[in-house]
């Protein structure tokens, strides 16, 4: 009998949704064999609070063809010091970064074959000290890989020029290299991950109406139009770059497979005001497959177990299919 996948979950920030959105994504019957990097009694104080029953088994690394619903593994990470549901604790933060280390380097040494992760907070890693920018950014420094964010529901998939940076930044961080830099892996991924052969890829303009001929802005003149020249002369299949305020409309969106917006609110609002419980972010260009939910730690619904786990569930059925799809052709996955 064939075994389950081994998904390293990450369940967050501990003071956060996460640890009970886990509990609700151990109770699925999605056929993978899921691993908690977590601490074992931080699950257990969360699966009370959700009134929801859970077998915790601790992790040997080894493999099953079966999980029952509510079975979760743990691979304990002890927490720093005991959550207080809603506010979070800096006392926390060697733990958070400890769930992840373990978990990237657990599917570097193939331990695991993804990764599903829930929520962090990231001013409460800062507030400890330490300088910490987000997920992408801590799995691209472990990995020592070069990644782009991409968030992808069933109907579109989004990816970024640049990430978080302040509006008054992103002029400045759209360059030649970085626009290659960026296409590159995209187009890679959406061979490699998604097993799309000749991937489509829309760009969009920086500027109102993509610069409207120079009129409003240059970028796309100086900047983005030869970048984009050079890589349709490499054979990629680009579009743009276009105005994004007509580039989701659905006659546009049948000509293309991904769009790559300039910057983060510039696509993301039209993704998540469709399908927010059905978006997923993956970091594209790791040598791991990495989703996550698409929200933050929702601080003020933690500890009450009403959270809604569908964008985890969502992370971790994706991850599941990409895992699949890297299992059948292993040759073609970057």
């Amino acid at each position: 009998m064939q075994t389950l996948p081994r998904l390293a979950i990450t369940a967050g920030e501990p003071a956060g949704i996460g640890p009970e959105l886990l509990i609700r994504l151990a109770a699925t019957p999605l056929a993978a064999n899921f691993i908690a990097v977590t601490d074992r009694a931080l699950l257990e104080r969360a699966a009370a609070r959700c009134g929801q029953p859970i077998e915790l088994i601790d992790d040997d690394g080894s493999d099953t063809a079966m999980r029952r619903p509510g079975q979760l593994r743990v691979r304990h990470v002890p927490l720093g010091t005991t959550e207080q549901p809603g506010t979070p604790d800096p006392a926390n933060a060697h733990h958070v970064l400890a769930t992840l280390t373990e978990a990237a380097d657990g599917c570097m040494a193939g331990r695991y074959a993804a990764i599903v992760t829930a929520p962090l907070q990231k001013s409460s890693i800062n507030e400890a000290g330490i300088r910490f920018s987000g997920h992408t950014e801590f799995f691209a420094e472990r990995a020592h890989a070069d990644v782009v964010m991409m968030l992808a529901s069933p109907e579109l998939r989004v990816t970024l020029a640049t990430t978080h940076l302040p509006l008054s930044a992103v002029p400045a961080a759209i360059t030649h290299d970085a626009l290659t830099r960026v296409l590159r892996i995209v187009h890679r991924e959406l061979q490699g991950k998604f097993g799309l052969l000749e991937p489509r890829i829309a760009v969009l303009g920086l500027n109102p109406h993509a610069g409207e001929g120079g009129h409003l802005g240059r970028e796309e003149l100086d900047t983005i139009i030869p970048a984009l020249d050079a890589l349709r002369a490499e054979g990629m299949d680009l579009l743009g770059p276009l105005p994004a305020d007509t580039a989701f409309v659905p006659s546009l969106r049948e000509r293309y497979d991904a769009v790559l917006a300039m910057y983060h609110d510039q696509a993301l609002p039209v993704l998540k005001s469709e399908a927010f419980d059905r978006t997923v972010n993956l970091t594209l260009g790791l040598p791991f497959i990495r989703t996550s939910v698409d929200h933050g730690t929702a601080l003020d619904l933690a500890g009450t177990g009403r959270g809604d786990p569908s964008s985890l569930i969502a992370a971790a059925r994706m991850a599941l299919e990409l895992v699949a799809r890297r299992s059948a052709h292993p040759q073609g996955h970057s």
